[in-house]
């Protein structure tokens, strides 16, 4: 009986594949070519797969496989729904025999799809010398080996000292491969280097061709990095343990490729970076190591003021560069002026061009003293990587004018100064105040906790509570006395869970027709007193009408059990899933209004 069912249930499998393969047409056409190994012994041979996905081809046409010698083409479709979605695919399979030593490229295939031209990627092939065993398959580190690769790309080789560079770390995934999950083994270390990580917000999938083959790229991480020193730097190597699913040369019965879990750690290899020191020659004397490509310049909050006010003066550099690298200019003040010392403030993205935005330090200058004071030239010094050569940008000379107050005492206002400059002043008389010495305080009055409406009140409450505990006691020694009304209530409770956890996996057809017709289950548990091991159809029947349930509620929940147990063997939608959950709802309300 058994064995039959089983039959059955394949047959019915096979009718929905046949009717999915003459209706369901995926969108998104991919066709691309794979081998089973880039490198090749003489006496070896080789197989290409020429695979079209999600839609089905005319015109196939083979490339010209020039220094092999060519068999086939074989034909493998593969169908299978997921999700209720049917996934096609067709794949032209030739075996290769090198006819010479050295490097070969298989070229382009094409196919027309709806009057639309596709082609695949050319992939190139290097033949060796003869090999011992030229029989033995690829084994899975020679697959994984053609078909993963972990690098790191460095935008500059030979960047000048304080330059920007970036490391983009990318893993290459061939196409007959399938990552589950990797984890970051070690994190390279950049000494001598200063270096910001530039955050990657999720892994997002890309086609690539890498060294003439199709590949999903991924890229993994993105560091910008500023050589501290010349001469040859290393950039540590990233480390990753890939877990994955590798196809075998075996195949199942119904002709799809059998694979098998394997893990790799794979290497971006350690690189070399040869760093160039920055120019001697035309290098000012104000240089501070800044390279990159700036403006400058040092503005005030105000050039006229009173006595005993403030203004603000803030030298600013702004760009692209190593801002957070280097040391501005100090400003120089006349000894008339007391200036305070500066603070520092930035705003500085990091990406891949390196460090944008600027930097810059607020000087605060106060003055007592009437008269004109300039503040002299500011001069900032940088390299131009691009242009080779450094750049000087001067400030203009800024003249504070302060209209009212004492006159320096001292021997010369404009003698220069850096840093903080704090003068000896002329006092006035309002400068200070006598602190009251009488404050006239009026003591607080006290107020008693002790016999007053909140003591008695607090104190009372307590004893109210002492008939609500007896009667709370009561109605819980009942509750736990109606062991046949728990049960039920028990019941009850899982049948609402199991219902609820069908809606939550709406979607899930497995995991839906399970929590579907566990809740029809428990509810007839909690309405008609049976066990699990009681249930069938003819039961259920005969105890519902004894309970003079309607035969058409009688029917419809007899259907719903139905539907659990066909749709384990049978493709079901979104919507026969929505419809089916309704109906539950629907008809264990009508029974339970009649029970």
């Amino acid at each position: 009986m058994n064995a039959m069912k089983n039959i059955i249930t394949l047959i019915v499998l096979f009718a929905f594949t046949l009717v999915g393969a003459a209706t369901g047409q995926q969108e998104g056409v991919d066709f691309s070519a794979s081998v089973s190994r880039n490198k090749v012994g003489l006496n070896q041979r080789i197989k290409v797969d020429f695979v079209i996905k999600n839609s089905d081809g005319d015109n196939f046409k083979a490339p010209d496989f020039k220094g092999f010698n060519a068999q086939g083409p074989m034909h493998f479709v593969q169908q299978e729904w997921i999700n209720g979605k049917m996934n096609f695919s067709r794949t032209y399979t030739y075996y290769l025999q090198p006819t010479a030593r050295g490097k070969f490229t298989i070229g382009q295939a094409t196919i027309e799809v709806e009057g639309h031209l596709y082609k695949t990627s050319p992939i190139e092939i290097e033949v060796t010398a003869a090999v011992d065993d030229p029989n033995a398959d690829p084994t899975l580190d020679d697959t994984i080996a053609n078909n993963l690769h972990l690098v790191a790309e460095v935008s500059k080789n030979s960047p000048y000292v304080n330059e920007a560079m970036t490391v983009v770390y990318k893993l290459y995934v061939g196409p007959t491969l399938r990552v589950d999950n990797f984890d970051f083994m070690d994190d390279p270390k950049y000494n001598n280097f200063w270096s910001q990580e530039i955050r990657i917000d999720g892994y997002n999938v890309e086609n690539v061709i890498y060294q003439g083959k199709s590949y999903r790229m991924v890229v993994l991480k993105k560091v910008v990095l500023y050589p501290q020193q010349s001469g040859k730097l290393e950039i540590e190597p990233l480390s990753l343990n890939v877990s994955m699913s590798v196809p075998t040369s075996k195949r199942d019965f119904l002709g799809r490729t059998i694979y098998e879990k394997s893990s790799k750690v794979v290497s971006a290899g350690t690189r070399t970076i040869n760093v160039k020191a920055l120019p001697e020659e035309g290098k000012p004397e104000n240089f501070s190591g800044a390279v990159g490509k700036f403006s400058f310049g040092v503005t005030t909050t105000k050039n006229t003021l009173k006595a005993s006010e403030s203004l603000q003066a803030e030298i600013k550099v702004s760009g692209n560069g190593n801002l957070r690298l280097f040391s501005l200019p100090k400003l120089v003040t006349p000894s008339a002026l007391e200036t305070y010392n500066p603070e520092y403030n930035e705003k500085v993205s990091v990406n891949l061009s390196g460090m944008e935005g600027n930097v810059s330090e607020t000087y605060t200058i106060v003055s007592k003293y009437k008269g004109k004071y300039p503040l002299p030239q500011v001069s900032f010094s940088y390299f131009n990587p691009e242009t080779k050569k450094y750049t000087t940008i001067t400030s203009d000379e800024i003249e504070i004018n302060v209209t009212e107050g004492p006159v320096f005492t001292g021997t010369d206002p404009n003698t220069e100064t850096t840093g903080t400059n704090q003068q000896q002043v002329v006092l006035s008389s309002n400068d200070f105040r006598f602190i009251k010495i009488n404050p006239e305080l009026v003591p607080k009055e006290k107020s008693h906790f002790y016999k007053s409406v909140l003591f008695y009140v607090l104190l009372l409450v307590p004893f109210l509570f002492i008939p609500i505990a007896v009667f709370a006691r009561n109605k819980r020694e009942a509750y736990v006395a109606d062991v046949a009304g728990n049960k039920i209530r028990r019941a009850n409770k899982l049948a609402k869970k199991y219902l609820s956890t069908a809606k939550r996996t709406l979607g899930n057809k497995e995991a839906f027709y399970i929590a579907l017709e566990k809740a029809l289950h428990n509810y007839l548990k909690a309405k008609l007193h049976i066990e699990t091991s009681e249930f069938s159809k003819e039961k259920i029947e005969s105890l519902l009408q004894e309970r003079n349930v309607d035969s058409e509620n009688i029917e419809g929940f007899i259907e719903l059990l139905k539907s659990c147990e066909l749709a384990r063997y049978s493709p079901a939608s979104d919507v026969t899933m929505q419809h089916d959950y309704d109906k539950a709802a629907n008809v264990i309300t009508k029974i339970d209004k009649q029970i």
